[in-house]
């Protein structure tokens, strides 16, 4: 297993922005045919997944047969609240704790029919685009009311005090659909989607809010995988 993130950083507009763009680079670039793909062709691949050996669990939902997981704590800062992380404005939400994990799974490609093994686990560049649902809003009211959610930040020797929180999960799992863009290898006749050997450049997208970005990893990109509903406490 591969932890992928671990970094705070706050949530912005420009990151907003940055990701719709992103997005819809991914949903447009053209998908791939395994069959005729070369050995280090860079290729967009979409298709369902199916676990490996190791599949994961999301941490607060426990959604079994996952490959990967992400878990985000949000605080909202008042006037005289506590601050999340260094760069958290006043009267915003921000971010205070983030979890990524991620393994090798297998994706069958929709255009060729072939399966192929994607490796984004032990270590391996990874630039995650996947939508997060919130599935639990918290305020000093409530918080003694959620033991989910209390031993979930007991877990991670995080402290609750008179905080505002919000816990946002996403994750896929296996039968979800996905789109990959990495390099194909094929070694031994096992097909593989790896990352890039070397960042791959965008380029300017002006007609997708897309100033020119380099992608230093393999892209997984699914939506709306998550439950929206929030848990009632």
């Amino acid at each position: 297993m591969s932890k992928i993130a671990t970094q705070l950083r706050p949530v912005c507009q420009s990151q907003y922005y940055g990701r719709r763009g992103m997005t819809r680079f991914v949903s447009r670039y053209p998908d791939a045919d395994l069959r005729i793909a070369k050995d280090g062709e860079y290729v967009k691949v979409t298709g369902v997944v199916t676990c490996g050996n190791f599949p994961l669990e999301s941490s607060f939902q426990r959604v079994p047969r996952c490959v990967y997981t992400s878990s985000c704590l949000y605080e909202y800062r008042g006037w005289d609240s506590k601050a999340a992380n260094t760069q958290h404005r006043r009267f915003t939400w921000g971010l205070r704790s983030i979890e990524r994990h991620a393994v090798d799974f297998y994706i069958s490609d929709f255009q060729s029919g072939l399966r192929a093994l994607v490796k984004i686990g032990y270590g391996a560049r990874l630039i995650p685009y996947v939508d997060e649902a919130v599935v639990i809003d918290i305020n000093p009211e409530n918080k003694d009311m959620s033991p989910e959610f209390l031993r979930w930040i007991r877990e991670r020797n995080l402290s609750s005090d008179d905080r505002i929180m919000r816990l946002k999960e996403g994750y896929i799992k296996e039968g979800n659909t996905v789109s990959v863009i990495g390099v194909v290898q094929r070694n031994d006749n096992v097909l593989m989607i790896v990352p890039p050997p070397e960042p791959f450049n965008t380029g300017c997208q002006w007609g997708k809010c897309l100033l020119p970005t380099s992608l230093d990893g393999l892209v997984l990109r699914c939506e709306d995988t998550s439950n929206g509903d929030v848990i009632p406490v």
